[in-house]
């Protein structure tokens, strides 16, 4: 009876037993934060994501079915931007040349070259040449580059000094926060629109004074509310 008293003493019985083992505290607080981390680092680390230049191709060289190099075509011969891209006037989209424009040079310009073999073989087949995109906005976004042009958004504000460029890459994210800087502040980006295409551009009298001028002279009002790009 004695051995029977002692052994019910140390041993708390059924009804005053913990359920589950101590270190269960543990895991269940460990696993509550991870749940806090996730539900917290997920969103963030998409949100960061989506920005960065592994996401968005920012600074990443494209290749193109032709070695296009900028630099000889505006700096050395002298080309303008609207000579290829024709329809940056007067149309949402700045065009991309037909080969029967190329070939208008070509034809008696490195017409024997092999680096030009697949601008030959377009035209004379009839079959365009497969360019890469090499900036993209989202099908959600609604970009007019006719409008731009005409209040004197300068080509090299968005997509960079391209007369610099062996192959172009895009220069800007052109994520919302990009465009919104500029929709707020348009005074601080614009120029005469006759000059939208000179590369290095450098206004004549500071660019405050310039800008605030001609926001009020060509009426540039750009919208800062979602439907303004988002249609």
């Amino acid at each position: 009876m004695q051995s029977t008293a002692h052994e019910s003493e140390d041993d708390p019985g059924p009804e005053r037993r913990a359920p589950f083992p101590r270190w269960t505290n543990s895991a269940s607080s460990a696993s509550l934060w991870a749940l806090l981390v996730l539900l917290v680092g997920a969103p963030c680390f998409l949100m960061a994501w989506v920005r960065s230049p592994l996401h968005t191709g920012q600074f990443e060289r494209v290749d193109q079915p032709v070695a296009f190099d900028h630099r000889h075509h505006v700096r050395d011969d002298g080309i303008e931007c609207r000579y290829c891209h024709y329809d940056v006037a007067r149309s949402r989209t700045a065009g991309l040349p037909e080969t029967e424009l190329c070939m208008g040079c070509h034809s008696q310009i490195w017409n024997q070259s092999p680096m030009l073999e697949p601008v030959r073989r377009s035209y004379f087949e009839r079959r365009p040449i497969r360019w890469k995109r090499v900036d993209a906005l989202p099908d959600f976004v609604y970009f007019d580059h006719s409008i731009h042009v005409a209040k004197g958004v300068g080509c090299e504000t968005c997509h960079g000094r391209v007369d610099l460029m062996g192959a172009v890459f895009a220069q800007h994210d052109l994520q919302m926060g990009f465009c919104l800087e500029c929709h707020r502040n348009p005074a601080a980006y614009v120029r005469p629109p006759a000059e939208v295409t000179v590369m290095g551009y450098v206004p004549k009298e500071p660019q405050e004074a310039l800008g605030e001028r001609l926001v009020r002279e060509h009426a540039i009002h750009p919208p800062v509310y979602c439907s303004g790009c988002h249609r």
